[in-house]
């Protein structure tokens, strides 16, 4: 019985583990032209739900964004990063 008891526990743990994974997003940004830019697309993402990190390469003019896909799709991340300003696709 304990045994049977410990398989479930790690079921579950293992599920929970596996529901909050992360993915990248890549989005391509080429509205970003000076220093400031990518502060404010910076500031759009992490605003997004379920954004857990940003990097962003203003001189290739992309971002690269981590987040729970159970809360939020690139699609949606370029979107907001379009609303603030900066017209963004989503790398293939």
């Amino acid at each position: 019985m304990k045994s049977l008891l410990t398989c479930f526990t790690l079921a579950i743990f293992s599920h929970v583990a596996m529901a909050t994974e992360t993915r990248t997003a890549t989005l391509d940004d080429n509205g970003m032209t000076c220093a400031v830019c990518p502060l404010t697309v910076k500031a759009a993402l992490k605003k997004q739900p379920g954004v857990s990190e940003v990097n962003i390469d203003l001189k290739s003019h992309i971002a690269e964004v981590k987040f729970d896909p159970t809360k939020i799709q690139p699609a949606q991340l370029a979107t907001a990063v379009t609303d603030a300003g900066f017209p963004a696709t989503v790398k293939k």
